[in-house]
């Protein structure tokens, strides 16, 4: 009786794709193969005598079963949209939201140029505690438009930044947070501006987490922005944060061109540079205060839609989300609640959290919410990761 050798195994298969390990596997069972090798992943052989029909359909329909198996496990995860979500009703509403807005038959169905979604960037992208990252690149130009203006260095609220003591400048007003802005966003081209801002984000670390600020985005929203513009929504930013400062960043970080950036918006004057060429200056002119009603009035300045999806984290963007849900139709309205000291932050004053000056919360504002149907996203029970560094 001729024996067989015996049948060896080596992992991982390798996965191409399914039908293609099929029939692979087919081939590698056909008289007069023998596969047996290092670089052969499956790893095994039969003397051609020895192997029956029989068998080789049997083996060939385990193998084809596994592959099967390999690819559905794969599959299933593939098809998860948000895998940074827990299950649970804030996740189930964005999902819904989007089935019943692309679905031809539905009576909600929203034609694919009226497809727009809003959202707020500071706290509700990316982290803003315990200050906003634009207050951050201002404090950090004090020093430089002090060297070019020494007559500053005398002179409030810039003598107080200038002194380096951190429990003084956190008890800044707001008046004197807006002299220390205007000194610092303006009186520049807008090509120097963006220069100044590209380079601060490359060296400037977050001091809790020692990273670019560019890295502290959540990772949940991310994908819910990418699984928007796959169902072929427009996103939008809609900030209280400045217009330029976001826009030259956006792109790269949020996959938002800087068209679909809609934020606070300062005056440029147009004039000649000495060689004759032509260039925008930024002026201490407020065209646009992008916060609170300020938001729905930018979205109908700038974009010309309302929202079918807003995204918002605190009082400052309650007015979007009203102004979405008073559309007709499936509208969706989600407010980001930063309830997980352990893993970012947490501030309200909702819930019987900390009070704050950045990013306010108010109780009001979540009964709000949960009256008028709009989704409070909890960071802590709806967020697998937040950040896409986390291990």
């Amino acid at each position: 009786m001729t024996s067989c050798r015996p049948l060896m195994w080596r992992f991982p298969l390798p996965l191409t794709s399914e039908n293609e390990m099929k029939s692979n596997i087919w081939k590698l069972l056909q008289p007069g193969q023998c596969p047996f090798s290092h670089e052969n992943p499956f790893c095994f052989s039969f003397k051609e005598a020895a192997i029956k029909l029989q068998v080789r359909l049997l083996v060939a329909s385990a193998l084809a079963a596994i592959a099967g198996l390999a690819f559905g496990a794969q599959a299933l995860a593939q098809t998860d949209p948000l895998p940074s979500w827990n299950d649970g009703p804030a996740k189930q509403s964005i999902v819904n939201f989007v089935k019943t807005t692309t679905d031809q038959s539905s009576s909600s169905f929203v034609p694919q140029e009226e497809r727009i979604a809003t959202f707020d960037q500071d706290g509700t992208l990316w982290v803003e505690h315990p200050t906003y990252t634009q207050v951050l690149y201002c404090l950090d130009r004090v020093p430089v438009v002090a060297k070019e203006k020494p007559e500053l260095a005398n002179v409030e609220p810039f003598k107080t930044v200038l002194s380096g003591d951190r429990e003084a400048i956190a008890k800044l007003s707001l008046h004197d947070l807006f002299k220390i802005l205007d000194a610092t966003l303006t009186g520049m081209s807008v090509e120097e501006f963006n220069a100044e801002v590209k380079k601060w984000l490359e060296t400037a670390r977050n001091p809790r987490w020692k990273r670019p600020y560019t890295e502290l985005t959540y990772l949940p929203m991310i994908e819910l922005l990418k699984y928007l513009r796959a169902n072929g929504y427009r996103t939008y930013i809609v900030t209280g944060g400045g217009q330029d400062f976001v826009r030259e960043y956006s792109e790269g970080v949020y996959g938002i061109p800087p068209e679909q950036v809609v934020g606070t918006m300062g005056g440029t004057k147009y004039g000649y540079d000495k060689e004759g060429k032509p260039f925008l200056t930024k002026e201490p002119k407020l065209l646009l205060n992008d916060d609170d009603a300020g938001k729905p009035e930018g979205i109908h300045l700038m974009i010309g839609r309302r929202p079918y999806a807003a995204f918002g984290n605190s009082t400052g963007d309650r007015q979007m989300l009203e102004y979405t849900k008073a559309g007709e139709g499936a509208r969706l309205a989600m407010l980001v609640l930063h309830d997980d000291a352990q893993r970012e932050y947490a501030y309200g004053p909702a819930q019987g959290l900390p009070d704050t000056r950045v990013g306010t919360f108010t109780q009001e504002l979540y009964d709000e919410a949960k009256k008028d149907g709009w989704i409070v996203i909890s960071m802590k029970k709806d967020w697998k990761r937040i950040f896409a560094f986390e291990q």
